[in-house]
């Protein structure tokens, strides 16, 4: 097992106060040896916590920001600082300065990391009792959230306690966002890119219920939330689109073929062709736009046309099977059509889900969890 000698803790700060004292000397207490420290434009009162540290430990390194820029923009300085100037660095450790990471956890997810050579991300216990209520509150709704329309299972989604090997730095450092949402598009960039995972439990600690964060619940969690249901809305907009492009392709179709086609084989021949040709831009905007996946095109083809088939016939089976079971006339006409839209519905949301999970997911062998 490797030391934290090639370890570099990343440790984001704006306006400490003496929490930040605490926090630097348990980590040099427990190994670690090389800090990057970021001043991310703190007040004129505060900036004596930064140069008070710098001049007791050889340790550390101070980065700093002349404004504030958003603790996102501070990691990504830190990261890209790192690749820089510890070529024989095996990664990160990211911590926060409010004291809230126990040192001792800290290194638990260092090791983690350099035995796995996996992203180690330091879960808290929400069900604890002590758990303020907006913050189990807000971590269980996103949790679902990551789950339903991202298709990652995470315990802890708002945790800054994470462990990552020098190749996610490189990777993280060009992901989009500079305050809080951008922890969030380093989760999905995970998926995104197949960055395995894994979570380590770590103490739950709350110091007077957390209200040394600078997380604005509203401001921060909807910048959180529309990264998060992006990925939903891109898939409802490709389909929209695609729905635009088969009606087009239809009628074009149709007016080609009208001079040597008729009747059923005309309809037939136009509406195979049009859905052939929407599907296929489906699949490439649902490949490249809303689920962005590195997976080979080969691969995620076959598995897209596997469900798409199924999906098809099982709006026909699902359909008739209603009005056979329940003996519904034809000339219920606005039932039928009610019933159509649920079944096409609940399908919509079933290949949504597919898709993010199967058919555009990377391979096992390079997955997070």
């Amino acid at each position: 097992m490797e030391d934290l000698s090639k370890v570099s803790v990343v440790l984001p700060s704006l306006d400490p106060d003496e929490k930040l004292t605490a926090v630097i000397d348990g980590l040099l207490e427990y190994g670690f040896q090389d800090i990057i420290l970021v001043n991310d434009g703190s007040r004129e009162e505060n900036l004596h916590y930064f140069t008070d540290a710098v001049k007791a430990h050889s340790e550390i390194t101070l980065l700093t920001h002349e404004v504030n820029r958003g603790k996102g923009a501070a990691l990504k300085t830190a990261f890209t600082w790192f690749l820089a100037n510890r070529p024989q660095g095996l990664g990160v450790v990211t911590v926060d300065g409010d004291n809230q990471h126990h040192p001792e956890d800290t290194r638990a997810c260092a090791l983690h990391m350099l035995e796995t050579g996996r992203v180690t991300l330091g879960c808290r216990d929400f069900s604890l009792p002590d758990v303020p209520p907006r913050s189990r509150f807000g971590n269980r709704t996103t949790s679902l959230v990551f789950k339903l329309f991202c298709g990652i299972t995470l315990s802890d989604t708002q945790t800054g306690l994470r462990a990552i090997p020098r190749s996610a730095v490189e990777v993280f450092t060009q992901v989009y966002g500079d305050r809080f949402e951008y922890e969030t598009n380093m989760l999905l960039a995970m998926k995104t890119n197949g960055i395995p995972f894994d979570e380590v439990k770590i103490r739950t600690v709350y110091i007077e219920e957390n209200k040394s964060s600078h997380f604005h619940w509203l401001r921060d969690s909807w910048r959180i939330y529309k990264l998060i249901l992006a990925h939903f809305f891109r898939y409802t907009l490709s389909s929209l689109v695609c729905a635009g492009v088969d009606t087009v392709s239809y009628w074009l179709l149709s007016l080609l073929l009208s001079g040597f086609l008729g009747g059923f084989s005309l309809t037939a021949a136009a509406g195979v062709t049009a859905r052939v040709i929407s599907s296929l831009v489906n699949f490439f905007l649902n490949k490249n736009v809303v689920f962005r996946t590195h997976v080979s095109t080969r691969r995620a083809i076959g598995r897209y046309y596997a469900l798409a088939i199924p999906q098809m016939a099982a709006q026909v089976l699902l359909t008739q099977g209603l009005y056979t079971l329940f003996q519904i006339s034809d000339r219920a006409g606005g039932l039928r059509t009610l019933w159509y839209v649920v079944v096409m519905v609940v399908l919509y949301f079933v290949s949504y889900t597919i898709q993010q999970r199967w058919v555009f997911a990377p391979q096992k062998s390079e997955s997070a969890r």
